[in-house]
C-alpha cells in the first residue's frame, strides 16, 4: 500500500556558518549546473516575460535567496535576446553568496544589485515589479514560510513567482542519481536528498500560500519534480 512521504528536515551542510570558503564555492558551482540541467531558470521566465512585455517600460526584478545567483543570470540572459529592458536584484542571507553571485553576474555582462537581507525575519529590500524565488522554502518551517511569502508578496509590485521541490519518490531517486552526474561537491550530494525531504507538498504549500494572504494564487506543476506558486497583486 502506498504511502505518502513525512517531512524530515535536516541542517543542510550548504546552511553551516561553519563552511569552508572553498567547499561553499564548489557547493555553490555545483547547485548553479543543478538548477541549469533542471531548467530553474525556464520555470520562472515565460510568466516573467509577459509581464515584462506587458508593462512597456523598463521593470525591475528582485530574486530571493539567490545562492550563487545563476538564476537572475539566466533570466537577465533571455531578456536580452528578447530585448527586454530588465533592472536585476537579488538578495540573500548570505553575505559571501551575495559577494559570489555579484561578481558572477558581472563576468556574463550582467548588471546585478545584491542586499544581504534575511527574507523571513527583514523586510526586503525596497518594491520591484517582480519577486522571484527558487529553491527557498524547504529550508523553512511552516511560520518561516508563511512570513517570507508575505514579505516577497509586500515586495511585489505586480507579480510574484515562487518555485520549489515537491516532496515525492521520484523527486527523491533523482537528487540521488542526478547531483553525482554533475558535481563532485559532498554538500551538494548530501543537500539535494535532504531538501527533497524537506520539500513541501503542492496541498501543504497552497494551504501556507493562504496563510500568508496570497488570494488568487495558482500552483502548477513544473518538471522535474517542481512546483510554482503565482501571485499577481490585483489593481484596483
Amino acid at each position: 500500500m502506498w504511502t505518502p512521504m513525512p517531512r524530515t528536515r535536516v541542517a543542510e551542510r550548504m546552511d553551516s556558518p561553519e563552511i569552508d570558503p572553498g567547499a561553499h564555492q564548489a557547493a555553490l558551482q555545483g547547485l548553479a549546473r543543478l538548477n541549469r540541467l533542471s531548467g530553474s531558470a525556464r520555470i520562472l521566465w515565460p510568466a516573467l516575460r509577459d509581464m515584462a512585455r506587458r508593462a512597456g517600460r523598463a521593470v525591475t526584478v528582485l530574486d530571493v535567496a539567490t545562492g550563487s545567483g545563476d538564476i537572475p543570470v539566466r533570466l537577465a540572459r533571455r531578456a536580452r535576446a528578447c530585448a527586454l529592458d530588465i533592472e536585476w536584484h537579488a538578495c540573500d542571507v548570505s553575505e559571501r553568496a551575495i559577494t559570489h553571485a555579484v561578481a558572477r553576474a558581472a563576468r556574463e555582462g550582467v548588471r546585478l544589485t545584491g542586499h544581504v537581507t534575511d527574507a523571513t525575519r527583514d523586510r526586503l529590500p525596497g518594491r520591484f515589479d517582480a519577486v522571484t524565488c527558487s529553491l527557498f522554502l524547504h529550508h523553512l518551517d511552516e511560520p518561516e514560510v508563511v512570513r517570507a511569502l508575505k514579505a516577497m508578496a509586500d515586495a511585489a509590485g505586480r507579480l510574484l513567482l515562487v518555485s520549489d521541490l515537491r516532496r515525492t519518490r521520484a523527486g527523491l531517486m533523482l537528487a540521488r542519481i542526478v547531483p553525482r552526474l554533475v558535481t563532485t561537491s559532498s554538500i551538494v550530494h548530501f543537500d539535494a536528498a535532504a531538501s527533497v525531504r524537506a520539500a513541501y507538498q503542492p496541498r501543504e504549500l497552497a494551504a501556507l500560500a493562504d496563510r500568508a494572504g496570497l488570494a488568487g494564487s495558482t500552483l502548477r506543476h513544473a518538471w522535474p519534480e517542481r512546483m510554482l506558486l503565482t501571485w499577481t497583486r490585483q489593481t484596483a
